[in-house]
């Protein structure tokens, strides 16, 4: 990473931000490691509070892009395949919206941008918490997964996460835990090389800006493998349970963050 910019990302206060990035980083890949999602939510609650949007969002690009590629392959090509296949409109829906959304990130004021996640991110994570049903009943299975991937796709192109349409939807269709990992892994790896195709076309994706997400990387995946040895050993449940606690305060972050600027 060139000097220029670290300053940049720093506003003159050394390397602070980037060492604050890498133990975010860490963090968040070790949470997408042990239950399969909410890394690229943890990373940009966190590194909006420090860093400028464009910069927090092109942060995350490659650590989502290679870690979901380890996700969705773990256990082999002829299963990521047959998920791909199986999760197509969700898939297409997703893909074709974040391109198109990706046009519009920097016409979104910052204030809409953080309350755009952070108010669906708290509710979606405190009902859960609650133990309220979050299923959705689908008369029509095909019309529900054109929808929430259109959903996740017009959030995906503007914040980098896409994720929350897809949970609801593996938890209506009750999805195996292994099945709704990988499934999850395939979406967002897909979702990840949509999401830099189209910002290689704003210009945010560039060699400064890419940079700082290539560094991200490692963390990401050391994340990862520790991440999994707790999916291994550990019941699903108790942790996810964990981890919606989690989710509760990265979104009120972002609220707090809408409402003090």
């Amino acid at each position: 990473m060139n000097d220029a910019f670290i300053l940049h990302i720093s506003a003159g206060q050394g390397l602070w931000p980037l060492l604050v990035a890498l133990a975010v980083t860490l963090f968040a890949g070790f949470v997408k490691g042990a239950i399969g999602f909410a890394m690229p939510l943890i990373m940009i609650s966190a590194f909006s509070a420090f860093l400028p949007p464009e910069v927090a969002l092109a942060g995350l690009i490659l650590p989502t892009l290679i870690t979901n590629l380890s996700q969705a392959f773990r256990q082999g090509v002829a299963p990521a395949r047959a998920t791909a296949w199986q999760y197509r409109r969700f898939l297409i829906g997703t893909v074709v919206f974040i391109a198109i959304s990706a046009q519009v990130f920097d016409q979104i004021p910052r204030v809409a941008y953080l309350l755009l996640l952070g108010v669906p991110v708290t509710a979606f994570a405190a009902l859960q918490l609650a133990g309220v049903p979050l299923a959705l009943r689908l008369e029509h299975r095909s019309r529900a997964e054109w929808g929430l991937g259109v959903i996740g796709g017009l959030y995906g192109g503007v914040s980098g996460i896409w994720g929350p349409p897809l949970l609801v939807y593996l938890l209506s269709i009750n999805a195996p835990k292994l099945e709704a990992i990988r499934a999850q892994g395939v979406v967002f790896l897909i979702g990840a090389v949509a999401l830099l195709a189209a910002h290689l076309g704003t210009g945010l994706a560039n060699a400064q800006t890419l940079a700082f997400s290539a560094a991200l990387v490692v963390p990401a995946q050391v994340g990862m493998v520790l991440g999994y040895q707790l999916q291994d050993r550990l019941p699903q449940a108790r942790f996810r349970r964990w981890t919606q606690a989690l989710l509760v305060v990265t979104g009120l972050n972002l609220v707090l963050q809408a409402l003090v600027i």
